[in-house]
């Protein structure tokens, strides 16, 4: 006898709620067929679920999120970079305290070795058939991040033989929910051939049909919920084996939503939008904001960075504030809404002959309006970068391009063997947006704070 097993999953939502009610709705459809069919069947969430660019995310911190997650009713859910390094320690400690599912995550501790009740390693289930069906969580392993937060992330690999070792025997299929990128579930489908089953995210890929690789097979629903993933597993009870998997990733937008989803999320927003009228400032007069202009608002968050960090020179571009202040009362949403970014401060140390290639690069037009997204940012462009501590005379060049004639520190002008520390916002650590900060071997990054935060304090203190 054959017997199909039906797993659903999401990945990589961001807190894109407008798609939630939708994909609530699919599930719920997806339940009936199998309820009516009599098969078996799961839910998953795969990491990312949690976006603090939403204002209801940001204003219950992920609680929100997880209260939505136990009215679809999920079984079992992973951690992603935004749910583990965007949450002060305590935070995150009870993020989950009220969740209905199980949350499993083999590669993240606490530093101090008292650990969430809801954190496991892996889990076990068992259809009614009695095939038993191992989990296992693993996340992308930002070190950098999560040690300043009170959290040791251990590399993946060790995690996920670790728990290997312990499901082999006991299960007869094994499912890793993966936040950890489309490369390492190659590399772990090439060298774990007792994965069964790799449910991708991180990278925002997507694959509309499993992608059979070695004995996995390979399967992501993209981002923001545009996608559900559907995987279909047959057992045959004669062999006491699997001998068929199926995967697939289903467009939703076309969906009807469910109402008590919506209902629920309306909910929340009030709630949020009550939170998040906190108080900051009274402006006497407007705050202008322009990616293409070194404008107040931006040369005094750019200050505010240099005292915060006490780095030689401070750098952030003007992409990363989204619009500007009217006068009058200033709450936090307002700073959220212009500055949604989870993005911290950071303090890299650069050479001379380094920095220098950072502001020439970030004068030209291709810097400047280069589309970005990721690394945390939440806006369009980069924009124009400003900078405190630093001193710099340009030129436009017949190609009408901003051309560097002359960088100056405490007077003087940049040595190009001296060493200087440069605070920065750190999605420049990371990949092709500045590789001489990426390059850096000393970076030190400020944790809990965001951006916003400093524009908290800059606006508090009227700079």
């Amino acid at each position: 006898m054959n017997e199909d097993i039906f797993f659903y999953y999401t990945s990589d939502l961001h807190s894109h709620f407008e798609n939630w009610p939708k994909i609530t709705q699919f599930l719920n459809n997806k339940k009936l067929e199998r309820m009516r069919e009599k098969q078996s069947y799961w839910i998953f969430d795969n990491g990312d679920h949690m976006d603090r660019v939403h204002p209801i995310s940001e204003a219950l911190l992920g609680q929100g999120n997880v209260a939505l997650l136990n009215q679809a009713k999920y079984d079992f859910v992973t951690l992603g970079n935004n749910e583990g390094i965007t949450l002060e320690h305590h935070d995150l400690f009870q993020l989950y305290d009220a969740a209905a599912f199980s949350v499993v995550c083999a590669n993240l501790t606490s530093l101090d070795g008292v650990n969430p009740d809801w954190l496991k390693t892996s889990d076990q289930f068992e259809t009614q058939s009695g095939i038993k069906i191992g989990i296992i969580g693993l996340t992308a392993p930002f070190h950098a991040f999560y040690d300043p937060l009170g959290w040791k992330v251990e590399d993946p690999y060790i995690g996920l033989e670790r728990e290997l070792i312990k499901l082999k025997d006991k299960t007869d299929i094994i499912i890793l929910l993966s936040h950890l990128g489309i490369n390492d579930d190659e590399w772990i489908a090439d060298h774990y051939p007792a994965v069964d089953v790799i449910i991708g995210g991180h990278t925002h890929h997507l694959f509309r049909d499993g992608y059979k690789r070695n004995e996995s097979i390979l399967t992501a629903a993209g981002k923001y919920g545009h996608y559900v993933g559907e995987i279909i597993l047959t057992w045959d009870h004669e062999l006491q084996q699997l001998i068929n998997k199926q995967a697939y990733a289903t467009q939703i937008d076309h969906i009807e939503e469910d109402s008590e989803t919506k209902q629920l999320i309306d909910k929340q927003s009030e709630i949020a939008n009550i939170k998040l009228e906190q108080p900051i400032t009274m402006l006497t007069k407007p705050l202008v904001v322009s990616w293409n202009e070194e404008t107040e608002l931006i040369k005094d968050l750019t200050k505010t960075l240099l005292d915060w960090t006490k780095a030689d020179i401070a750098m952030l571009n003007t992409g990363l504030l989204l619009e500007s202040l009217p006068e009058g009362l200033v709450t936090y949403a307002d700073i959220h809404r212009i500055c949604p970014h989870p993005i911290n401060p950071c303090v890299v140390t650069l050479k001379g002959q380094e920095l220098i290639e950072v502001i020439r690069a970030s004068l030209t037009k291709f810097f400047t309006e280069l589309e970005v997204q990721g690394f945390g940012f939440r806006g369009k462009v980069l924009g124009k970068m400003v900078y405190a501590g630093l001193e710099i005379k340009t030129e436009i060049d017949q190609d009408g391009e901003e051309r560097l004639i002359e960088a100056s520190w405490s007077s003087n002008p940049i040595d190009p063997k001296q060493t200087y520390t440069v605070a920065t916002a750190d999605m420049f650590t990371f990949g092709h947006l500045s590789p001489q900060i990426a390059r850096s071997k000393s970076k030190r990054f400020f944790m809990p704070e965001f951006i916003r935060d400093l524009l908290v304090e800059t606006l508090k203190n009227g700079r």
